[in-house]
């Protein structure tokens, strides 16, 4: 393989259902490669734009068999996966993965792997590294050892819209006028734009099969993090801000401060806050040498955070954070599913007659969630979102991906979309914390005379006595928060309907 070879190549992306993973897919394509991806629910993938171009398996990165059997045929292998935030033992599963990848791409014959892992401090030894810096590192150094030749990218903070470090930021800005913020404001960084790490990590497929090292990546900015605050600030025409560093803020608070005032939950902000202690600038710009920088590239940091507004602006935010399933979120089968295994369940189930055609009804059902809220008790929503912020989970504020439709594996607040039929039913499942597994079900079928009905359901299957006393101490409260946005779900969509002119009075 050569640099100069314009052979379409055999592509397999691990990580499709990710921030990175889910717009390399389509990036790959454009250059003209044949794209596999490997994922653990390939439903997820169903409803992307490229859905009909690229090949999906199901397999999971830890388990051989699958990993072989997706890596067969294959010349290029992207590995976008990291087990963090799945436990206390994470490091142990990103080590086993890696070597488990590495040691199936060199069986199959694989002739590149491209990863993607984290800019880590220049004079700090590994073993005082943050565990997610630390291990992000280890996956590197085992892939580069597996006998098949590995690109390693490492990046610092990627700015794109809906990435995590990107939300991170701007919530943090435009929300908060006068900052207390810990020392970490104060660290240098190297920010690269989500286009420069596509437009590489394409480039590196045809790397030649002598390069095998890592390679430091970023944009042409370095700043601090106070510097990016007030810069963000300054493209986004806010107010100047007022950021005040103190020193009592450990990663422990940071993350917890962060998850309260940003839709990035702690899980995930003390990572991203822990890295933050670290200086990362990049040590050389070797990438350069492969990969040629087209005219207008890199994107600067204030471009890049005027591309990650505008796309916000424009509803076209392909990927973002929360793409991939949250930690610990379930993945058992729905009660009606037939592997389903039995058990208590309880159900909640509403229905209305809506004087709206079924089109008119289905619009109000796909536009749930985010700024357009659920219809009913705002003030219960946002409590249990809260409480649920408060255990560690998602809460309420992860928004949606696109204000107007929804497509399947979307994040929609502390729900996840399980399934969609078009003008039909929307199935969410919830990833807040609960002693059980729940879904909520919203259906809209005709009914005759231009009308139709909508039909919801919510279920719950409790996990253990915890999960029993749980749902029998939130049932007082379904009447009022169930019930009424079926009710006002009904009347949204018939004052839609009067707008558009065809509304039908329900005799």
């Amino acid at each position: 393989m050569n640099d100069q070879d314009s052979t379409p190549l055999r592509c397999l992306v691990t990580g499709a259902t990710g921030y990175i993973g889910g717009r390399l897919v389509p990036e790959l394509l454009a250059a003209g490669h044949q794209v596999r991806c490997l994922a653990r629910t390939p439903r997820k993938l169903r409803d992307h734009p490229w859905a009909g171009e690229a090949e999906v398996v199901e397999g999971d990165v830890t388990d051989a068999d699958s990993v072989a059997d997706a890596l067969r045929d294959i010349d290029v292998a992207y590995y976008l996966v990291h087990a963090l935030g799945t436990g206390s033992d994470f490091e142990e599963t990103d080590r086993r993965a890696a070597r488990i990848f590495g040691e199936q791409a060199k069986a199959a014959g694989v002739r590149r792997i491209v990863y993607l892992g984290g800019l880590t401090p220049e004079g700090v030894p590994e073993e005082d590294l943050s565990p997610h810096l630390r291990s992000r590192a280890e996956v590197g150094r085992i892939l580069l050892e597996s006998g098949v030749p590995t690109s390693a990218l490492r990046a610092a903070v990627i700015i794109g819209s809906g990435s995590a470090s990107f939300e991170m930021l701007r919530y943090l800005t435009e929300r908060l006028p006068v900052m207390l913020t810990p020392t970490w404001v104060r660290t240098r960084l190297q920010p690269i734009g989500v286009k420069d790490v596509l437009r590489i990590l394409v480039g590196c497929a045809r790397l030649p099969e002598d390069v095998n090292r890592t390679f430091d990546i970023g944009g042409p900015d370095i700043l601090t993090y106070r510097e990016m605050m007030i810069r963000y600030a300054r493209v986004a025409h806010l107010p100047p801000r007022v950021i005040l560093p103190v020193p009592v803020l450990t990663p422990w608070l940071s993350s917890h401060w962060v998850g309260l005032v940003t839709p990035v939950p702690a899980a995930i902000a003390r990572p991203l806050t822990e890295s933050l202690r670290y200086e990362v600038v990049c040590r050389e710009h070797d990438i350069r040498r492969y990969v040629p920088e087209p005219p207008g590239y890199p994107l600067t940091f204030d471009q890049a955070l005027k591309l990650a507004l505008r796309r916000i602006r424009e509803a076209k935010v392909i990927t973002r954070w929360t793409s991939a399933a949250s930690p610990g979120a379930p993945s058992d089968p729905l009660p009606t599913d037939p592997d389903w295994a039995g058990g208590s369940l309880y159900t909640d189930s509403r229905q209305s007659l809506v004087s709206a055609p079924v089109s008119t009804l289905w619009r109000v059902i796909e536009g749930v969630g985010g700024d357009n809220g659920w219809y009913s008790f705002p003030l219960a929503w946002s409590v249990r979102g809260w409480l649920d912020r408060l255990v560690g989970g998602v809460g309420l504020r992860r928004g949606r991906r696109d204000a107007h439709r929804l497509r399947v594996g979307d994040s929609l607040d502390f729900w996840r979309v399980e399934e969609i039929e078009p003008g039909h039913l929307l199935r969410l499942r919830a990833e807040m914390r609960l002693p059980g597994l729940a879904w909520l079900e919203m259906y809209a079928e005709p009914d005759g005379d231009g009308r139709s009905r909508y039909r919801q359901r919510a279920l719950f299957h409790p996990h253990g006595l915890l999960g029993q006393i749980y749902w029998w101490a939130v049932s007082p409260f379904h009447a009022v928060v169930f019930g009424g946005m079926a009710r006002n779900i009904a009347l949204a969509a018939a004052r839609q309907a009067d707008e558009d002119g065809g509304g039908t009075p329900v005799g």
